[in-house]
């Protein structure tokens, strides 16, 4: 599994963050997307490699500044950390 941490500009409330998420949902088969308005940034846990071109337009059609992407290999942890 691979987590993408991409860095959004412009989230302003809780609408904000649904918007982004269902839009990366629409355009991906992710297993998870989630973002934060305060940390200005969406994450997303995907089994397979995404194309960043296409998550970054998948975002910035939503009215948001899309800024850095980093991606890096993700293991689910198990109950209590094991």
């Amino acid at each position: 599994m691979i987590r993408y941490t991409i860095a959004v500009d412009g989230m302003m409330c809780g609408m904000c963050e649904s918007h982004v998420n269902d839009a990366v949902r629409k355009a991906f088969p992710v297993k998870k997307v989630t973002s934060s308005r305060s940390k200005k940034e969406t994450t997303v846990i995907a089994e397979t490699e995404l194309d960043e071109d296409a998550l970054r337009a998948a975002i910035s059609a939503t009215g948001y500044e899309v800024g850095e992407i980093r991606k890096e290999p993700w293991e689910k942890k198990g109950l209590f950390g094991r």
